[in-house]
């Protein structure tokens, strides 16, 4: 397969290969809890999808960047052990992974959680040795909407952007793929379609796609 007909496809985490928003918005309770706050479901949803060095400072109220540091290792053991017995698979995402990788797609996941999270993802669905590539939040300085976490992943796939394909269920997360170039498809999982004007394509579920309908949104 040369340049020319080689794509990829990079999957956020959160929101498309699991539907862990409950379980976040859970653990950022118990973070606030054990802190003398607390976090509503309205506020968390105003931040979910960025990263926790951006998030904490406006739920806990921290600002100190060793504390924050210290808050997100916590917040991701609580958040792991939440999820670790019960991963929330998102229907479709394990069959899509592997039609493409069928398909000789290079594969990735560009995602503002940190590593071990995703590699928990990625091992409970048992797809991780088909991942060419992770990015994760602990790989870039700005999140997203940044464009970094997908510029690194087209990187480390070696294509350039416009043979990449990025799939998101954020809004900053499409803008962030617009910004770095590739294509991107969003999913209506805790969005409505109007949230995503940038996109190339909106679905209703993940299990809506296929290898045929994301290749026919590159153009050589």
């Amino acid at each position: 397969m040369t340049i020319q007909n080689e794509f990829g496809v990079i999957f956020d985490m959160d929101g498309v290969l699991v539907d862990s928003a409950d379980a976040h918005l859970r653990s950022f309770q118990q973070l606030a809890r054990e802190n003398g706050g607390e976090v509503t479901e309205a506020q968390f949803a105003k931040a979910f999808g960025r990263q926790n060095r951006d998030i904490i400072p406006i739920l806990i109220g921290e600002t100190d960047e060793a504390a924050v540091n210290l808050l997100a290792d916590r917040k991701e053991a609580i958040y792991r052990d939440l999820v670790r017995d019960h991963m929330p698979v998102v229907d479709g995402a394990v069959s899509l992974i592997e039609s493409l990788y069928g398909r000789g797609a290079k594969l990735a996941v560009g995602s503002s959680g940190p590593l071990p999270n995703i590699e928990l993802v990625l091992h409970a669905l048992g797809v991780r040795e088909k991942m060419d590539a992770i990015v994760s939040g602990d790989d870039v300085t700005r999140g997203k909407p940044h464009p970094d976490v997908f510029i690194q992943s087209c990187q480390r796939l070696g294509l350039p952007p416009n043979r990449c394909i990025v799939i998101e269920d954020a809004p900053a997360g499409i803008q962030a793929a617009k910004a770095a170039g590739t294509y991107a498809v969003a999913i209506m999982i805790h969005n409505a379609k109007g949230d995503f004007p940038e996109a190339d394509l909106v679905v209703h579920r993940l299990d809506d796609l296929t290898v045929d309908v994301l290749l026919s949104l590159i153009s050589d």
